[in-house]
C-alpha cells in the first residue's frame, strides 16, 4: 500500500517551514482507494511570492484546521504504507518535523518519483512534475496545489509501476542499503557512484554545471553522502539544487585543505560561507631616504617593494614593527609608527637612541636596522612538507619559501629530488592567503616532523 503525498508550505526551510495544504492519496498498486486533503492554518503570514505561486493566501487558511488538529489523521492515514512523493526528500522531512513538533513520531519507507522516473523513463530533459507530465501526456490540474500535484504524482506512479524492469527497480529503491531515497532527486546515482574514497576535494554542481559548493574530505564518497543525510536547512537547499558531482584527489588532507581554500576563492560558490572574503595583504619593507637613513615601513603588499614579511592587517604590521623597534633600539618615527612629528615621543616605545634628534648618528642607526632586517629574514621559513601521493607510486609536497605558501605538487617515487629546483619543476603554484597561512600554522603545530628545510634538500637531496 502506498501513500502518495504532496504539500504546500510557507517556504522557510525545514525547521521554519509550515504546511499550508496537504493531500494524500492511498493507492493499492491498481487504484486510488482513499483520499485525505486539507488546508492548514500555519499560524504565520504566508509570503507574497508563495501566494503568487500557489494561490494560497492568509484569508484562505484563516479558518482552516491547525496542524495539531489534523496530525493524528495524517499519521493514521499513512500507517502501514510506503510514503511516495515527487522529490520525497522535500515533503517527507517537513511532515516528519511537523509531526515531531506535536509529539508524534513518524517513520515510513520512502519512494521518490523523480528518481524512479530517471531510472524507468530515461531520456527526458527535465524531471520536474510539470514538464514530465507534459512530456508523457499525464493530466496535471491545479498545478502547485497539493491535491492537483498529488493526483498527477499518483498517475505518474501508476505508470512507473507498469514499465519494463519496474519490479527490479522498485525492489532496489526499497532496499534500505541502496541509498536511493537519500540521494538528491536531481542527481543520477552514477554521479555518486563515480566518487572516490580517497582524500581530496569535491564539487556540487547545479543543472547548468555551475559550481555551488566546494568541500574537502579524507574520504570523498563518505563525506558527500553525509551532506545527503544532513537535514539542516542549508544542506537540504544545497542538495535540492545538486545535479552533478565532481572531484579532485589530493592524496592527503593537507593538500585537500589548501585546494578547498583556493577553489572557494576562485569559484565563489553559492553555498560556501567560509573563506569567501578576500583579505588584503600588507607587508613590512625597508627603504633609504634622501638623507641616507634606513626606514622600516608597511603598506599594502602590491605597494611594498621587496617585502620582508607579509601580514593580513595593518594592526598586525604595527605590532610586529613595535616588537622590532623595541628589540633593536630603533626609532618609532623612522619605523613609521609615528607620522608628521619632528622627534619621536611614542607612548609605548622609549628605546629610541636619538636618530630623530641627530641625523649624524645615521651610520650606527642603519647598522641596527640592517641587523633587524637580517634577523627577520633568518626567521623566514624555507621548507617543504612531504605528503602522500594520489597513488602508491607517487608522493606529494607543499612548498613554503620566506614563510609564504608557494603551492603544492606531486612527483613519482622513482624521481630523485636533489635540489629545490627539482621540486619547483613539479610545483602547481597557488596564492598565499590568510586562510592558507592558518592552515599551514595549524598543520605545523601538529606535524613538525614532516618538515624538511630547503637548504637540507640542497645539501643532502631527497625529501624525508
Amino acid at each position: 500500500m502506498y501513500s502518495i503525498v504532496d504539500i504546500e508550505t510557507t517556504g522557510n526551510g525545514i525547521h521554519g517551514n509550515r504546511i499550508t495544504e496537504i493531500a494524500i492519496f492511498k493507492y493499492d498498486g491498481h487504484d486510488i482507494i482513499d483520499e485525505f486533503t486539507s488546508l492548514v492554518n500555519p499560524q504565520c503570514d504566508i509570503p507574497y511570492f508563495i501566494t503568487g505561486l500557489t494561490g494560497i493566501d492568509n484569508a484562505m487558511v484563516r479558518t482552516a484546521p491547525l496542524w495539531e488538529e489534523i496530525a493524528p489523521q495524517v499519521l493514521e492515514f499513512t500507517k502501514d504504507t510506503i510514503f511516495v512523493a515527487h522529490n520525497v526528500n522535500f515533503d517527507y522531512p517537513i511532515i516528519k518535523h511537523q509531526l515531531k513538533s506535536v509529539g508524534l513520531a513518524f517513520s515510513r519507507k520512502k519512494l521518490c518519483t523523480v528518481r524512479l522516473s530517471r531510472q524507468l523513463l530515461p531520456g527526458h530533459s527535465s524531471y520536474s512534475l510539470g514538464k514530465l507530465c507534459a512530456a508523457t501526456g499525464i493530466p496535471l490540474l491545479d498545478r502547485h496545489r497539493a491535491r492537483g500535484d498529488a493526483h498527477a504524482t499518483a498517475l505518474l506512479f501508476h505508470r512507473l509501476l507498469r514499465t519494463d524492469n519496474a519490479p527490479e527497480v522498485f525492489k532496489k529503491f526499497l532496499n534500505a542499503r541502496s541509498q536511493e531515497a537519500t540521494l538528491p532527486a536531481g542527481l543520477p546515482r552514477s554521479e555518486y557512484e563515480k566518487l572516490s574514497t580517497a582524500p581530496g576535494i569535491y564539487y556540487f554542481k547545479d543543472a547548468k554545471g555551475n559550481i555551488i559548493y566546494v568541500g574537502k574530505a579524507i574520504n570523498i564518497k563518505k563525506r558527500v553522502l553525509g551532506h545527503f543525510y544532513d537535514k539542516a536547512d542549508k544542506e537540504v537547499a544545497l542538495c535540492a539544487e545538486t545535479c552533478h558531482l565532481d572531484q579532485e584527489e589530493t592524496g592527503s588532507e593537507l593538500i585537500a585543505l589548501l585546494r578547498e581554500s583556493s577553489e572557494i576563492k576562485r569559484h565563489y560558490p553559492k553555498y560556501n560561507r567560509a573563506q569567501k572574503k578576500l583579505v588584503p595583504s600588507y607587508a613590512i619593507f625597508s627603504y633609504e631616504d634622501r638623507n641616507g637613513i634606513l626606514h622600516l615601513a608597511y603598506n599594502k603588499l602590491k605597494m611594498a617593494p621587496m617585502p620582508l614579511k607579509v601580514f593580513y592587517s595593518p594592526t598586525a604590521c604595527r605590532s610586529f614593527l613595535e616588537e622590532v623597534c623595541e628589540a633593536y633600539g630603533l626609532c618609532p618615527k623612522y619605523c613609521h609608527l609615528q607620522e608628521n612629528v619632528a622627534q619621536c615621543n611614542h607612548y609605548k616605545l622609549k628605546t629610541c637612541m636619538g636618530i630623530c634628534k641627530d641625523s649624524t648618528l645615521y651610520h650606527e642607526y642603519n647598522q641596527r636596522v640592517a641587523e633587524a632586517i637580517r634577523a627577520v629574514k633568518e626567521k623566514q621559513g624555507d621548507y617543504a612538507i612531504q605528503t602522500k601521493g594520489r597513488s602508491p607510486d607517487e608522493l606529494g609536497f607543499v612548498l613554503i619559501q620566506e614563510n609564504q605558501y608557494q603551492g603544492f605538487g606531486f612527483f613519482s617515487k622513482e624521481n630523485t629530488i636533489r635540489h629545490v629546483k627539482d621540486l619547483e619543476d613539479h610545483l602547481i603554484r597557488q596564492k598565499n592567503t590568510l586562510e592558507t597561512q592558518r592552515i599551514m600554522e595549524n598543520y605545523l603545530a601538529k606535524n613538525s616532523k614532516s618538515v624538511m628545510q630547503l637548504e637540507k634538500i640542497a645539501s643532502e637531496g631527497q625529501l624525508p
